[in-house]
């Protein structure tokens, strides 16, 4: 009898299981992490729309980074690289944070003023901080 109630029990533990697996759904796919950046999970089969989007603003950032750094800018004062799409601009900022990063005089001005609502923005060394 207790040979029943094993079996039994180990069956509709392994039961749950399956319907676990099944539910969770697919487990290559693409996540963010604490940038907001996307990065893959796994190793999906295709790469969403958004992603390619976020994935080309980032690569103008970083050639914008490095055009300023091939013209001897300085990057300690958090500076604003400019615009890189219709809605996005570039924005130098210190990590850890400053007082003074957060100033609106030192964000993009197309940000400050509305013309761009989102940012990716690089430290002093062209590390992503985040992308808002």
């Amino acid at each position: 009898m207790k040979m029943k109630w094993t079996l039994i029990i180990v069956g509709g533990l392994v039961a749950l299981g399956a319907i676990l697996m099944i539910i969770r759904g697919e487990e290559d796919t693409w996540i963010k992490d604490s940038r907001s950046v996307w990065v893959k999970h796994g190793n999906p089969s295709k790469t969403p729309s958004q992603v390619i989007e976020q994935q080309e603003l980032i690569q103008k950032v970083l050639n914008l980074y490095q055009k300023a750094k091939e013209q001897g800018t300085d990057f300690t004062n958090g500076p604003c690289l400019g615009t890189i799409d219709s809605d996005w601009v570039a924005d130098i900022a210190h990590s850890p944070r400053q007082d003074g990063d957060d100033l609106p005089e030192n964000q993009c001005p197309d940000f400050r003023e509305g013309k761009a609502n989102h940012f990716i923005e690089l430290d002093p060394k062209g590390e992503i901080i985040k992308v808002r």
